[in-house]
């Protein structure tokens, strides 16, 4: 799947994230979080992860992480996903 509109999913609330996804023709993950010393290679794995589930191979996903847990993360990546997925005509 590739991005071929922008979307996102979440909130800036504490104990969740935000995901924006935007069209692009590599694939591009930022993560941004105040936990991110401590937590930021697990909150890296999960994005990836469900990256790798839905099949993603191109956009930028931007994920700003307010201490969010891992089932959270994957949701609103994939609901970003979702929202912002297809296949190009």
């Amino acid at each position: 799947m590739i991005i071929v509109k922008n979307a996102a999913a979440g909130t800036l609330e504490s104990s969740d994230a935000y995901v924006t996804v935007s069209p692009s023709e590599k694939l591009t993950v930022e993560i941004t979080s105040p936990v991110y010393a401590q937590y930021g290679e697990a909150i890296k794995t999960v994005v990836n992860e469900t990256l790798k589930e839905l099949n993603v191979t191109e956009g930028v996903i931007k994920v700003s992480d307010k201490g969010a847990i891992d089932c959270v993360i994957a949701a609103r990546v994939e609901t970003a996903v979702k929202r912002g997925g297809g296949v190009r005509a």
